[in-house]
């Protein structure tokens, strides 16, 4: 009973702070939402699609981040504290290669990129100088990446959400003078926005930092940045880091896929999905701590090489998160109205929307217990591929010619289109399933 107890209070401790952090973000892009929405369907649209070609960046760092999570951990089970610092040290490196790779495409060629998810110049416009601002978000977002996961492995996951919460109200205080133009600044419209998110960006990587060293200096560590491994090669850094890109990336690319679909249907239902955008973001994000806790606490029983303990741990991870979602769907029905009609936008976008919502609270339990198993229990083992396979098949192989068809072929309304291309989440799950049950995943690195 004591080791169960210690068990919830471990998840608790790391998915509570990162589950509300995700909610923070997600509430914040709510009123971000609102205030943009004021300025008219197209700007919604725009800022829409920006947002989905940041999201390929925003996956592709967020697998570097799941490697030195993965490494990390297992370091940290078995006691190895320096390596654990070298694989960071590695890792924030390369994130920030990645960074500066994606900062210089967004500011030459913006416009080319946009054009791919809309036909409409207008929106194309808005969009281009709105993703040529937010580019310069592409570096802090890639060290805050790295930080926040060395603080959770290092259980102290609290620290940056408290961070967020003041990255988070300098944004939408911004966003508000910007936007509209309050206390003698000009109205900078979308524009505005980005600019808001820069500076907010800047002020969250300068207090993570600050936070860092603190948490360094009171346990009277000094950090050892090499990027020299000795537990592993290059090679085998590689051969987790590699599938996992390829998946993120290419799992991303069938997203964007998604929105070119949802984009060519017409600026109206483009607008629709986006406002479902952050109510999907809260849901997802409420329940997204218990991923990261799953691959930080796992990764560390494999340290320990404890196999039988990452198992039965494992079952009671899944079973959290299944709960979890199943409520927060039940609640959506009944939220779903009044959330929509907190946007000043046409009301036939309202009624697509709620439309679209009412299918995502259907799959929304499958996305999540993917989320727990894709994203933290399988990975931690360090067996990338697996879940690589199981991502290309379950977006490429179902999810994008599910949408082509659906949208394309049959001509269905956009929450159809929605809901039949998700329907990959099931193959996803069927398939995560039967690995899980083999326990071919459970390895120490």
């Amino acid at each position: 009973m004591k080791e169960k107890s210690s068990f919830l209070s471990s998840v608790i401790k790391i998915s509570i702070p990162v589950a509300l952090q995700c909610m923070l973000q997600s509430s914040f892009s709510i009123v971000d939402q609102i205030m943009i929405g004021r300025l008219g369907s197209v700007s919604v649209a725009a800022v829409g699609r920006a947002g989905k070609f940041s999201s390929i960046f925003s996956v592709v760092v967020s697998a570097v981040g799941a490697v030195a999570g993965i490494l990390i951990a297992q370091y940290m089970g078995a006691k190895d504290e320096k390596e654990a610092d070298r694989s960071f040290s590695l890792s924030t490196v390369i994130a920030a290669a990645i960074a500066v790779a994606f900062t210089a495409v967004c500011i030459f060629i913006p416009d080319r990129i946009m054009g791919i998810y809309t036909d409409d110049n207008n929106t194309i416009m808005i969009a281009a100088d709105y993703l040529r601002i937010i580019s310069f978000t592409f570096i802090p977002l890639a060290l805050s990446t790295m930080i926040s996961t060395m603080l959770r492995c290092m259980e102290k996951a609290s620290l940056p959400l408290y961070v967020s919460i003041i990255a988070a109200v300098f944004n939408t205080g911004l966003n508000y003078i910007l936007i509209f133009g309050k206390f003698g600044f000009s109205a900078m419209g979308v524009n505005g926005a980005a600019f808001a998110t820069v500076i907010a960006q800047a002020v969250n990587i300068l207090l993570l930092l600050t936070v860092m060293i603190c948490v360094y200096a009171k346990k009277k560590k000094k950090f050892l940045f090499s990027m020299r491994l000795t537990k592993m090669t290059y090679r085998q850094y590689l051969f987790i880091l590699l599938p996992i890109f390829i998946n993120e990336f290419m799992w991303s690319l069938g997203e964007n896929v998604y929105a070119s679909i949802y984009g060519h249907l017409g600026t109206q239902d483009c607008a629709a999905m986006t406002l479902t955008y952050p109510v999907q973001g809260l849901m997802i994000g409420a329940l997204s701590g218990i991923a990261q806790a799953a691959g930080i606490l796992i990764g560390k029983e494999l340290g320990k090489k404890d196999h039988e303990s990452a198992y039965s741990k494992s079952k009671k991870l899944i079973l959290y998160g299944l709960a979890g979602s199943i409520l927060l769907s039940v609640v959506l029905f009944f939220i779903k109205g009044p959330y929509t009609d907190i946007y000043n936008v046409e009301d036939s976008v309202k009624t697509t929307a709620q439309q679209i919502l009412i299918a995502f609270a259907v799959i929304a339990p499958v996305k999540v217990l993917n989320m727990i198993l894709g994203g933290g229990i399988l990975r931690s083992g360090g067996k990338t591929r697996i879940i690589m396979c199981i991502d290309l098949i379950g977006t490429w192989i179902f999810g994008v010619p599910l949408g082509l068809l659906s949208a394309y072929i049959f001509g269905l309304s956009i929450p159809f289109v929605y809901f039949i291309l998700s329907l990959e989440e099931c193959i996803r799950l069927l398939i995560s399933f039967v690995i899980f049950r083999r326990k071919t995943w459970i390895q120490t690195i």
